[in-house]
């Protein structure tokens, strides 16, 4: 079917550029090479629980691109493996 050339467009969703910054573009397989429904997600109000700080902490990390995430809708999803990594990394040896 061809188009009539000065009829609209046509509707649906609009291709992507990509992800946000500090969004992580997961694909059909999380970064170590496991399929995505085994990697277990967590949402942001788990991760600020699991860390003790707040909400706006994890999104400022988030959106830093220093703690990976996944968007689904309005919201995001971090990999659990993800925030032992950001914890693993981010730990500091006192005295």
């Amino acid at each position: 079917m061809s188009a009539t050339p000065g009829a609209p467009a046509p509707r649906g969703p609009r291709p992507s550029a990509g992800p946000p910054p500090g969004v992580a573009d997961l694909g059909q397989r999380a970064r170590d090479g496991r399929a995505l429904p085994e990697v277990r997600f967590l949402t942001v109000a788990e991760v600020a629980a699991a860390m003790r700080v707040s909400k706006m902490t994890v999104y400022r990390l988030v959106h830093g691109g220093t703690l990976p995430a996944v968007r689904v809708g309005r919201s995001f999803r971090v990999p659990e493996d993800a925030v032992s990594d950001y914890l693993r990394d981010a730990y500091v040896q006192a005295g």
